[in-house]
């Protein structure tokens, strides 16, 4: 196995993990707070190992001023988890000096602190992680786990594509044409809606598949990726149209989607993320028709829900040769159950209970992203931050501990679930280098 660790501090802000590749997606720039914490470890790579004791220090601060006679709330504890140590104090001089305790076994404390000043509210977080890359998994693998996703797949492709693609002349541009296409996926009459954009020069060219984030939302395709030399598709997995109003998004979001991420989530056959899984596979059947397609070099990219997906189309189909997978979602769900945090969406926390833990626990392994992750055979490029509270990152290295193939891993450790101006650079000169060699 090689892997590669990459570690540095962050720069300015960047866009939202919707964001893919360069601006993918655009949902909103994270804004600076007026109010700062300042808040740092003694490690100032924030990991320890098993059982050493964490202080955080820090110093509040209003437009670059230090806030005196200021009442702070904290806490810490086992990230996602009730916390073990929650107090208040009062600040004379702006400045703090707190001992988070320690961990006795791999995973990640984190330290929240929060105040209100003049009306507004003000909080921040603080991550250490114990020994991250002994981080195992909880979720169990199921004996026939690629049995049954192969077994959907060979019946999923009896349908047939039935193809669309319309030309978006306003979106379009010297370069490259941008089309909304849609093939057919899960049942006759269901389909999987995307955008799609191609060089317009001559020529063969390497794909970018693209799966979203989660939500109901437009898709905008990757215009600026494409004009890089690649074909790129993002696709929306609910079988939509994408050229409805956004008040109509907001209205399924609230209505007929609302609650996807759970729906049918006790019985393998009936959870919502099947026909998901199997759109993404069926996008790689459709790329492979297009005659500007180089026949070879596709990879999967993504962040959150669509870092989720990424690790599934890759692990379920040969034909991708590269991924990149940033703060991936839907892994390690069982975790709640192990006295840790579980992946996004929080199945375990907020919808398992007595009446369907056994069917859950034993449906759900056929969707986690760790058991897809130790089907990868191929490169990959992965990051994420330590202060996810989304997708945290105890979730996300049983992921990557459970990848053998070749990978590399960009901490930017002070993110959310955000992305740093870093990583964004990153993963575009990665897949650059990899895929135009």
């Amino acid at each position: 196995m090689k892997s590669r660790l990459i570690l540095k501090p962050i720069g300015k802000v960047g866009l939202l993990l919707a964001l893919c590749l360069l601006s993918l997606v655009v949902y909103s720039q994270r804004k600076p707070q007026a109010l700062t914490f300042g808040l740092s470890l003694d490690h100032s790579d924030w990991v320890y190992k098993v059982g050493e004791p964490v202080k955080v220090t820090g110093v509040v601060k209003y437009n670059g001023n230090v806030l005196r006679n200021i009442k702070i709330n904290y806490e810490a504890g086992p990230e996602m988890l009730s916390p073990l140590l929650k107090d208040s104090t009062s600040l004379t001089d702006g400045t703090f000096a707190v001992d988070m305790g320690t961990m006795d076994q791999p995973g990640f404390l984190r330290f929240a602190v929060s105040t209100e000043y003049e009306g507004t509210k003000y909080r921040e977080v603080i991550t250490a992680g114990f020994d991250p890359y002994s981080i195992q998994p909880t979720v169990e693998m199921p004996v026939d786990f690629m049995q049954f996703w192969n077994n959907a797949i060979e019946q999923n492709r009896k349908l047939p594509l039935e193809t669309t693609m319309t030309l978006l002349p306003e979106r379009s541009t010297e370069d490259v044409n941008v089309y909304e296409v849609s093939f057919q996926n899960y049942k006759e009459g269901s389909r999987i809606y995307g955008i799609l954009c191609v060089p317009k020069a001559e020529g063969k060219y390497p794909a970018i598949f693209n799966p979203p984030g989660a939500g109901i939302h437009k898709i905008q395709g990757d215009l600026n990726t494409a004009q890089s030399g690649f074909i790129t598709l993002q696709i929306g997995i609910h079988g939509i149209p994408l050229n409805m109003d956004a008040a109509e998004y907001k209205k399924l979001a609230n209505t007929t989607f609302k609650r996807y991420r759970v729906d049918g989530m006790n019985n393998r056959d009936t959870y919502y993320f099947k026909r998901v899984y199997l759109g993404c596979v069926r996008a790689i059947d459709f790329i492979y028709t297009l005659p500007q397609f180089d026949g070879e070099n596709i990879a999967a990219v993504g962040g959150s829900q669509g870092g989720a997906l990424s690790l599934v189309t890759t692990a379920l189909d040969s034909r991708i040769k590269y991924i990149s997978a940033y703060a991936p979602a839907l892994a390690d769900l069982p975790g709640y159950l192990h006295n840790r945090a579980g992946g996004w969406p929080h199945l375990f926390k907020s919808h398992v209970n007595d009446s369907n833990r056994e069917r859950a626990t034993k449906s759900l392994q056929y969707y986690d992203a760790v058991n897809f992750a130790k089907n990868i055979k191929v490169p990959g490029l992965y990051s994420w931050g330590f202060n996810d509270e989304t997708t945290p990152p105890t979730t996300m290295f049983a992921v990557y501990n459970s990848i053998t193939a070749p990978k590399e891993l960009f901490i930017a450790k002070e993110t959310g679930h955000w992305y740093s101006n870093e990583q964004t650079g990153l993963r575009k000169k990665w897949l650059k280098k990899t895929m135009k060699k």
